[in-house]
Order: C-alpha cells, then structure tokens, then sequence
C-alpha cells in the first residue's frame, strides 16, 4: 500500500520506519526537510505540501504535536483536503487542546 505520511518528529518517523520495513510504499512530508531526507534515502517519495503527498497515496497518516497543526495539515493552503481523492470528511477533529 502505498501512505502518506506527515508527521516525521520523535513519534511519527519510528512508525514511518516500521511502515517502510513492512514493505508499504511512503510519500513523506514534514516542515523539517532533514526528517524527510532520512526517508528519501531508504526508498521513500517526498512531497512539497501535505496536499500533494495525499494525492500521490491511498492512505493518509498524521503523526502531528497538537490539534492546531491538525487543522493546519489538513484544512490549510495545500493542506491534506485539497488532495484527497474519493473521499468524504467532515469537520477536522478539534481537541481539547
């Protein structure tokens, strides 16, 4: 299968890794451009914006620090929404946060 994963920090690259060793295909992004280099070695695709790495995958996963970059990641310019294909959604989930 083929995963867009966004989030590549503390908890979000061991899953990524597990992932890729599991032999999934991955289309990473994340704000740290070195996070997304260590992926980019080991077989992963990079993507310029959340948006783009959805629209490259049939599966999207966010491994994000609070419920604003949540809302950012998916509802923003570029954000996960504006590439998703086939898909319903409603409202982003909004923590407590």
């Amino acid at each position: 299968m083929k995963i867009a994963f966004i989030g590549l920090g503390h908890m979000g690259a061991p899953m990524a890794r597990n992932l890729r060793k599991a032999g999934h295909e991955l289309v990473v992004f994340d704000v740290d451009k070195e996070a997304m280099r260590q992926f980019i070695t080991v077989g992963a695709e990079s993507a310029a914006s959340p948006g783009e790495a959805a629209s490259r995958a049939e599966m999207v996963i966010t491994m994000l620090p609070s419920s604003p970059h949540v809302q950012a990641v998916y509802t923003g310019e570029k954000g996960v929404l504006s590439g998703v294909r086939g898909c319903s959604h409603g409202q982003p989930f909004r923590g407590r946060g």
